[in-house]
């Protein structure tokens, strides 16, 4: 017979701090305001008027809309408010700290990200700001964990974006993500190391995000041509070489200043449009890709290349005809 007293009072002693406050000062609330409608029936009518009152009491607000006359009502409003009026300032100072707790971690990166098709981007720099804007920017609702072991607090607080401290490679910090209801994953490159560390170190990230979930589509940057090979083997689906842009640039410069000037206007430019992959339709195949792109132009958009297979083809070579599986390149 004492075994279920027994497991109710372990089953509540595990509860919540801040539940089991209130289940105290309100049960206690309850238990006094049905006392006092017993002992004062003149006084307090009905029970509601006695929980009223106990409540009142308990807040230590007193209207005086009721109140015992007698002795014994007298010494039940004197144990209400050692008891109750206690655990109910508990409650709230409780409630408070908890309050300010949770905010503290949300902006200290110890929350858990409880968010479903959203972003997961892997350091804080000037590459991953500018993906998150141009994310907040085009789409309004977007959700975006930034995972990053550097920042203290949120670089982001205003935004639509949860920062969550840590390695990347590690499984708790992944989970505490919400990895496996990531849509995306965008791993950068940490340049404070140097090449060869940073991409080993974005090599291990993407190891453990596959571990975890092996179909969310994964975008990462690597430094050096060595681990290009260790990227796509770890599972990449796209893998960018940010070294490959910067080399050229600097190439060019060397050669012409115009035409690096004009090439990075038109990447500016690019940066405000929207560059579409896309499967060919049916009834494209076998058409010649110049009047396809007519066709396109007609509705605003402009044909760039082909991808085929692994291959990616820009101003192919006439005549050029569209083959099954292949995609289509263009700005819309």
């Amino acid at each position: 017979m004492s075994i279920l007293p027994n497991q109710i009072f372990l089953g509540f002693i595990r509860l919540p701090l801040l539940l089991r406050t209130f289940i105290i000062a309100i049960t206690s609330i309850f238990i006094f305001g049905i006392i006092v409608h017993f002992i004062e029936p003149n006084t307090f009518p009905t029970v509601f008027d006695g929980i009223w009152w106990a409540i009142i009491t308990a807040s230590t607000v007193g209207y005086g809309d009721f109140f015992p006359v007698s002795i014994f009502g007298k010494i039940a409003g004197i144990f209400l408010i050692l008891t109750s009026a206690g655990f109910l300032s508990s409650f709230f100072i409780t409630l408070a700290t908890t309050a300010v707790t949770r905010q503290n971690d949300y902006h200290e990166g110890k929350a858990i990200f409880r968010g479903k098709d959203h972003y997961i981007i892997v350091g804080w720099n000037e590459r991953s700001k500018e993906v998150i804007g141009t994310l907040l920017k085009r789409q309004k609702s977007v959700s975006i964990a930034l995972i990053d072991e550097s920042l203290d607090i949120n670089p982001l607080p205003n935004g639509n974006v949860h920062f969550i401290k840590g390695a990347a490679n590690q499984d708790s910090v992944l989970l505490q993500a919400n990895i496996g209801d990531a849509i995306k994953v965008i791993i950068t490159a940490n340049t404070n190391l140097g090449e060869m560390q940073a991409d080993m170190n974005s090599i291990l990230t993407l190891l453990a995000v596959k571990g975890l979930n092996p179909d969310v589509e994964t975008i990462i940057e690597i430094l050096t041509n060595e681990q290009m090979a260790n990227a796509k083997r770890a599972g990449a689906d796209e893998i960018i070489q940010t070294n490959i842009l910067t080399s050229f640039v600097m190439h060019q410069s060397i050669n012409s200043q115009d035409m690096v000037t004009s090439f990075l206007d038109l990447l500016y430019q690019l940066s405000e449009e929207k560059i579409i992959l896309k499967e060919a339709d049916m009834d494209e195949v076998d058409e010649d890709y110049t009047s396809l792109g007519m066709k396109y132009m007609q509705n605003g958009q402009t044909l760039l290349g082909i991808k085929r297979g692994e291959a990616t083809i820009l101003n192919p070579p006439q005549p050029f005809f569209i083959e099954r599986n292949d995609q289509l390149i263009f700005i819309t």
